[in-house]
């Protein structure tokens, strides 16, 4: 098989790329979520069972992005409070954080992709939760890793991948077109294919594998609006860049998926800033410079 094929066919790049296995206490949970009679009992035991988990998952809950008034000391208590699916989809999403590579690779840092993952997160949640979606919290999981397939595919493939990002810099143009272009497919759909390998829950997948398709996902027989949310949340600025060229793109969608319901953006804007600031101690991550609401309030963005 030519290389050239090889670069198109994207089960054979993931699997030329080595993934490592979810650790225990994630196979654990998704094992028990096959069965909807397991409850908290059963889901603490094995995060109670993987100590460094059990410290992130306190940690978590006892944040001020929850903002209980006293603290949560035990595991089935945590979710009692929350919920299986918040308590399980933070276990998931943080086994993967720990198994995503930091390839050497030019100008490239693992921790700004986090950074920008992470903010893109904590949009999505509020806006689903503003639209009164039902699964808000898959939308912070699905947010969270819809660009976790890049560093993967940087390792695998760095010759091609410098080229794009250059083209990304040079034509300001989204990676996602690049990638069609060249391979057939792009990192929302190997993020996807990851999802599936590791045995994620589908819905994970479903709401990532179509974030570069804010359009399809808003209009049509093929219109799905939580996954919308996570398609606008990809459309903010990153934490590095200088100028926001999906600004537009952004307002109009955000516009389209709101509807009547009345919006205050520079609001929601400081609630994602401030949710940011909240959470980006416990993945060890900094708070950018240039938060979301000084984008919204510049009338003119540096070229």
């Amino acid at each position: 098989m030519s290389t050239e094929v090889n670069i198109r066919d994207l089960e054979q790049v993931l699997s030329n790329a080595q993934l490592p296995a979810l650790p225990t206490s994630a196979m654990k949970l998704l094992e028990l979520s096959q069965d909807s009679r397991n409850g908290p009992t059963e889901y603490a035991r094995p995060i109670e069972a993987d100590v460094g988990l059990m410290g992130q998952t306190l940690r978590f809950v006892n944040s001020s992005y929850f903002g209980f008034s006293r603290e949560i000391a035990s595991i089935q208590q945590a979710i009692k409070l929350l919920g299986v699916r918040t308590i399980k989809n933070f276990a998931l999403w943080s086994a993967v954080f720990s198994l995503v590579p930091n390839p050497k690779f030019g100008s490239f840092d693992l921790k700004n992709l986090w950074q920008d993952s992470l903010r893109r997160a904590v949009f999505a949640r509020i806006l689903g939760r503003a639209i009164k979606v039902p699964n808000a919290e898959d939308l912070f999981a699905a947010a969270l890793l819809q660009d976790m397939a890049i560093p993967l595919l940087l390792k695998a493939l760095p010759q091609q991948y410098e080229k794009l990002i250059e083209r990304r810099i040079e034509e300001k143009v989204r990676l996602s077109s690049l990638e069609k272009e060249l391979f057939g497919w792009d990192h929302a759909q190997a993020a996807a294919a990851l999802c599936r390998n590791w045995r994620l829950p589908e819905e994970f997948a479903i709401l990532i594998e179509r974030h570069p398709n804010v359009d399809e996902l808003l209009n049509g027989s093929n219109a799905r609006i939580d996954a919308a949310c996570v398609a606008i949340a990809s459309l903010l600025p990153s934490c590095r860049d200088d100028s926001w060229e999906e600004r537009d793109e952004f307002i109009d969608a955000l516009d389209k998926i709101t509807g009547a319901i009345l919006i205050d953006l520079d609001e929601m804007m400081k609630s994602v800033d401030e949710s940011f600031a909240e959470f980006a101690p416990l993945m060890k991550l900094a708070v950018p410079e240039r938060t979301l609401t000084d984008w919204i309030n510049l009338e003119e963005l540096p070229a």
